[in-house]
């Protein structure tokens, strides 16, 4: 041991124990174990409680050797008898006296736990701490008890392990009043369930005395019982938790709970419909999640599904929510699974309308009288439907041009399913010859089909079929469309509902669209719009290569898919342009959310590519993601990007089919340059993947608490000093400091440098057509301080103070620009 610290605690010198900081960490390093197992005997004494000399001596030393022990990293050498001096204080009296001052032991013991437990990313000083922690939480000492479990949280984010054995423990404290332990539990559940399992009750009864993120905990908890499919112990707890229910701050994550026990076990839901019901009037956000547990309910048996159906159906023909897809997957699945409640009608029903509430008026038409005449319909394709078609027809509004129009969807869809003699009613859970049939059944958006959509923007003549205005055919194919008659195949099995959400956040609202030249061969029209009549036969008997090869690759085009949509987002719509040169892309993104501040909710951000067939390629990864089932090279969305392809190659090339099967996978390095590109253009200062959603957001939707700040009148966004290019004559150019305020939808700047200077002419960011960075020198291999501002009439060139600063700027005039020109197209909008 160091000599100093030897006289100091043989002797007990509390005058010469603040000599100890004057020595070097090196210098004494190697004699801190000695001097902790001395402490632990000096502590330990009888009169220690009492000797005030004796306490101040340990309380300095314990502090020179904590802070040594940080600064030369060595705690796991001393570690072991760190953690010997801190168990020998359970031996004593933790409790604070009546003063709510510490006990003597109890200083130590709070000394020695921030030195160990700061170190809760070192699994053997974790091992060595952990045992000893936990004795902590059962000593009465409040204050001990809070700091032991704020470190035991980050312990258990570390390493969980090192926590389950002492689950137990964590678990009685909790019950105890320790609600900070609370967060320590979901983790615990998975490695350890079943210390947990018989204290769920009393956990739930907890609730109401626990504040906000406490609750977030233990519903987390609850959401992993629920995954873990441990009913037996749920049961109880479900009354509990739907009494939680009209707390908004939590009626979304009790909500998922429930549709997790709906999975598998729906019957002890069934008594909670009415509940469920007041609460989806209450709260329209939460109507998609009481339908789905309002579906699992309904397919228990026949009576229960025309219960469930009633509920469905008047939700469906509400038009003050956002949720009708997932009701019409919902009231779909059950009419499937007991087909006698509609019998042949309803492929009839979902297919006389593209409106919703024309679907539910005939839903509700149907049931009534179905229930009037008592009688059952039998699963017969050639039963007689108990409403005439007729009667279907007029339930519809719309002009006559409607009507012709659905007339002529109507019958492209049956010349579709011309092959198909399967009855509807019979249910299929692949993407062969009957579930293809269904799938146009189900073709519809949020308030018209693709098809009567198309015909309608683009004034298809009915007589040429060619574009009235430019000689151009267009035809589209809906990303959302696809996945969700995808999930409606997949409804009656256990499907995980993260990947659900995670799925219908990455497809949602988006399709692709492509221009072709009129010149273009009727066949390929066909294809392109109708679909090839092929594509309902199964492709094997084609021995179709695409498919095989994609079926060889599915697992590893998904996984691919999954870890590329992190770094490149997917368009909503791109078109295929000529150029003098050669050809390129249009490629349009928005934002899926459309918040209520969102930044492209009604406009777009435009990408023009010169690298076509990498986006449709990336375009065809994406589609093929969403499905089970391997695509063919017949299915109407491969024929969509076929077309789109020969539009940008020339001939003799690669065909779409050769290209997609010779490389599975874009080269990384064309990647490279797409990533580079979207840097190039901005595109990252706009959008963001966010992981919670599964999807590319924009920048206010991504950040909503940011979103209020920039919203708020005269609020500036940035401001500060840039340097703005003169330029006098043609040689002679100089820079100029002055001050700038981005706020609102101007970029003002002053004359001079301070804030106080007059104003000078503002820029107005609507008429910002794009925002540059100035190329940077090869030597210079930094972010380039300099940035350019396009507007109509004039080019502006600023510079910053350094890297970082012009970074923060570009970002800002980036937002704000998006921002404006979103504000006056919906303003622009809301006139029309």
């Amino acid at each position: 041991m160091h000599h100093l610290f030897g006289l100091v605690l043989a002797q007990k010198d509390l005058s010469r124990a603040g000599d100890l900081f004057s020595l070097e960490d090196a210098e004494i390093e190697g004699s801190l174990s000695e001097a902790l197992e001395q402490i632990r005997i000096i502590s330990s004494s009888a009169d220690y409680q009492t000797n005030d000399n004796d306490q101040a001596v340990v309380e300095i030393c314990i502090t020179r050797i904590t802070t040594a022990i940080r600064e030369t990293a060595s705690i796991e050498k001393h570690g072991k008898a760190l953690v010997a001096l801190w168990e020998s204080c359970l031996e004593h009296n933790l409790k604070p006296s009546g003063k709510d001052e510490d006990t003597p032991h109890a200083k130590i013991a709070s000394d020695i736990m921030s030195c160990i437990l700061q170190n809760y990313n070192r699994p053997p000083v974790m091992a060595l701490a952990v045992p000893v922690a936990v004795k902590f939480l059962q000593r009465g000492n409040k204050e001990l008890c809070r700091n032991m479990s704020s470190y035991l949280s980050l312990a258990a984010i570390a390493k969980a392990d090192l926590l389950a054995d002492h689950t137990d423990t964590i678990v009685k404290s909790v019950l105890q009043g320790n609600s900070m332990l609370l967060r320590v539990l979901p983790a615990l559940y998975e490695k350890q369930p079943q210390p947990i399992n018989p204290h769920l009750r009393e956990l739930v009864t907890l609730m109401a005395q626990l504040d906000q993120a406490e609750q977030h905990h233990l519903l987390r908890l609850f959401q992993i019982v629920a995954r873990k499919k441990e009913l037996g112990v749920l049961k109880e707890c479900i009354p509990f938790l739907c009494g939680h229910l009209r707390d908004p701050n939590h009626s979304d994550i009790i909500l998922n709970i429930l549709i997790e026990i709906a999975g598998y076990e729906p019957i002890t839901l069934a008594t909670f419909l009415p509940m469920l019901k007041e609460i989806g009037e209450n709260f329209p956000s939460l109507i998609g999640q009481t339908a789905k547990i309002f579906g699992a309910v309904g397919r228990i048996d026949e009576e229960r599904a025309r219960i469930c159906l009633m509920y469905l159906v008047h939700q469906l023909a509400n038009m003050e929510h956002s949720f009708h897809h997932i009701l019409l997957l919902e009231i779909k699945s059950l009419t499937d699974t007991f087909s006698s409640i509609l019998g042949t009608q309803s492929r009839d029903i979902y297919r006389m309308s593209n409106s919703f509430t024309a679907i539910a008026k005939l839903l509700v038409r149907q049931l009534e009288n179905d229930n009037t005449s008592g009688a059952r319909m039998e699963n017969d394709t050639e039963t007689e439907s108990p409403v005439p078609l007729d009667d279907l027809k007029s339930v519809m509004n719309g002009n006559e041009e409607d009507e012709k129009l659905q007339v002529k969807i109507q019958a492209f869809e049956e010349k579709i399913n011309v092959d198909n003699s399967t009855p509807s009613s019979v249910r299929r859970y692949s993407l062969s010859q009957v579930s293809k049939e269904e799938r146009k059944d189900m073709r519809f958006n949020r308030s018209k089909s693709l098809a009567l959509h198309a015909v309608r923007m683009k004034g298809v003549n009915s007589e040429s079929g060619q574009d009235e205005e430019n000689g151009e055919i267009t035809a589209g194919i809906s990303f959302t469309e696809i996945y969700i008659s995808q999930e409606n195949d997949k409804l009656p099995f256990s499907v995980d509902s993260e990947a659900m959400q995670l799925g219908n956040s990455l497809v949602s609202h988006q399709h692709i669209d492509y221009t072709e030249s009129a010149t273009l061969p009727e066949s390929a029209k066909e294809k392109a719009l109708e679909g090839s009549p092929k594509a309902v036969t199964s492709p094997m008997e084609y021995q179709d290569k695409l498919y095989l090869h994609l079926k060889e690759n599915l697992g590893k085009v998904k996984a691919y898919v999954m870890e590329m949509g992190r770094k490149i987002p997917v368009p909503d719509q791109c078109i295929i342009e000529d150029t003098v040169r050669s050809c390129v892309a249009k490629l349009f993104f928005s934002c899926p959310l459309k918040g209520h501040y969102c930044l492209y909710s009604k406009s777009s951000f435009t990408l023009i590519s010169q690298q076509p067939p990498l986006w449709i390629h990336i375009m065809f990864l994406f589609q093929q993601s969403l499905f089970a089932e391997p695509l063919s090279i017949h299915s109407n969305s491969v024929q969509v990007l076929k077309a789109l392809w020969e539009k940008t190659q020339l001939k003799g090339t690669h065909s779409f089919e050769t290209a997609m099967i010779q490389s599975t996978f874009p080269h990384q390095k064309d990647l490279d340059h797409v990533q580079m590109h979207l840097e190039e253009v901005r595109f990252f200062d706009l959008f963001g993947y966010s992981e919670e959603a599964g999807t590319w957001q924009c920048f206010m939707c991504n950040n909503p608490e940011k979103a209020t700040v920039v919203n708020q009148d005269g609020q500036p966004l940035i401001e500060g000093k840039l340097k703005e290019k003169q330029v006098r004559w043609k040689f002679i150019k100089r820079w100029k400091t002055r001050y700038f305020t981005l706020a609102g939808n101007q970029l003002l700047f002053r004359k001079g440098k301070s804030k106080d200077d007059p104003d000078d002419c503002p820029i107005e960011l609507s008429k910002v057509q794009s925002v540059k960075v100035v190329a940077k020198k090869r030597r210079d291999r930094s972010l380039p301080r300099a940035f350019e501002i396009f507007t109509d009439s004039k080019t502006y060139v600023f510079k910053a103070k350094d890297e970082k600063n012009a970074e923060e700027w570009l970002q800002c005039i980036n937002v704000a620009v998006a921002q404006a020109k979103e504000r006056e197209s919906r303003e622009a909008t809301t006139y029309l």
